[in-house]
């Protein structure tokens, strides 16, 4: 994703897990959103929380720090959902475990699709 162009942007939950039914959890997307949007490194112009995945139609504005927002976001918000379910002691957390040697757990799949709209 480049800076200053708009983007519909499409993540699923890891092995498309119900993650995201939880008000809970939908808190923590909505948060990192707001606090990016409010540190103007990102414009958010619609979104929808389903309970697997998420659709956002945004365009990142400035880094933040030296990752790109959307980085920011995914690595927040799996930092976010890593800790609640550690809190709750939950079950469904060893659905995340990682396979990989880069991470513990991981939240969102690999692949997010992002379509350029217009600038």
């Amino acid at each position: 994703m480049e800076l200053n162009t708009i983007y519909f942007y499409t993540v699923a939950i890891l092995h498309w897990a119900p993650l995201l039914e939880s008000d809970k959890f939908k808190h923590i997307v909505l948060d990192s959103l707001i606090y990016l949007v409010e540190k103007k490194k990102l414009k958010v112009y619609g979104f929808v929380i389903m309970p697997n995945h998420i659709h956002i139609i945004w365009e990142a504005i400035e880094k933040n720090g030296k990752e790109m927002p959307q980085a920011s976001f995914m690595k927040f918000t799996g930092h976010k959902f890593l800790s609640e379910l550690k809190k709750m002691d939950s079950p469904l957390l060893n659905r995340f475990k990682a396979d990989d040697d880069t991470r513990d757990y991981q939240f969102w799949q690999k692949k997010a699709q992002s379509t350029y709209l217009f600038n």
